[in-house]
């Protein structure tokens, strides 16, 4: 039986955590995750959502798993974590991440692999690792203190505190806190409008964040031009260009183009 299934709906993604309550992070997950994936970077999605089903988006590790396991079988089973979750940011279309429940150290580290974060009121954004004598394995340390700066990060690591839905959206971390019962519904209408945007737009956006990211303001400077110029010509953007001279010429608003991802 699959712990994580990929779906789509038009041109919506879902990779779905269905292993409820904890949604283990065992090595199976990790290879079904990655599977999963695969199966989203080879369709013709325009945004994709990372969300579970159960009461909880995910309580971290399987810890049952390691006790009689070396270190070496330990560090692949990192390594295929983290190539599941890299691969999700390499994806070229807006990720989002739908947490509801508990949100537990590795599944806090795949939350924070998504470009936006719609959380329910329910929610709570936990690190374990300062209880274990272990550290985040897979980027959250780093991913973190991009989000919420490094003070905030380090406090929320060390202290092994939990953050609240409210608390996450108010330093940051969380873009859009709902009530419960409404969180899949306000998921699929950001997703629906990310996926009638402009894709190939958004692909750039978020390389030249990635750039900042690695290297500041310099190493996105450096790829800008070589990241937005194909842009010019692409079907949206003369679309987009041609929407805003008729408007100059008639008088009348702008009418938003429909973007066909191209």
């Amino acid at each position: 039986m699959k712990t994580v299934t990929f779906e789509q709906t038009g041109r919506v993604g879902s990779i779905v955590l269905v292993d409820p309550p904890d949604h283990a992070l065992s090595r199976t997950f990790a290879n079904d995750l990655l599977a999963a994936v695969h199966e989203a970077s080879s369709s013709d999605i325009r945004v994709l959502v990372v969300r579970a089903t159960g009461p909880n988006f995910g309580t971290g590790g399987f810890v049952p798993e390691w006790p009689g396991k070396d270190r070496n079988w330990f560090r692949t089973f990192i390594a295929e974590v983290n190539q599941a979750y890299t691969a999700i940011e390499a994806l070229r279309v807006p990720t989002i991440a739908a947490v509801r429940g508990r949100a537990v150290s590795g599944h806090y580290e795949l939350v924070l692999r998504c470009d936006l974060i719609v959380a329910a009121d329910d929610a709570t954004f936990t690190w374990v690792e300062a209880d274990t004598g272990m550290a985040p394995l897979a980027g959250g340390v780093q991913r973190l203190a991009d989000r919420v700066g490094r003070g905030r990060a380090t406090a929320q690591v060390l202290l092994s505190d939990s953050l609240t839905s409210a608390e996450a959206e108010r330093i940051g971390l969380v873009n859009q806190v709902v009530p419960g019962a409404q969180l899949d519904e306000a998921v699929d209408r950001l997703a629906e409008r990310l996926a009638t945007g402009p894709t190939r737009g958004y692909a750039a956006v978020r390389a030249l964040f990635k750039a900042w990211s690695g290297g500041g303001v310099p190493s996105a400077d450096q790829l800008t031009l070589d990241l937005t110029m194909d842009l010019f010509e692409s079907t949206d953007a003369q679309g987009a260009f041609a929407a805003v001279k008729k408007a100059a010429e008639t008088g009348g608003g702008i009418i938003r183009p429909t973007f066909v991802g191209t």
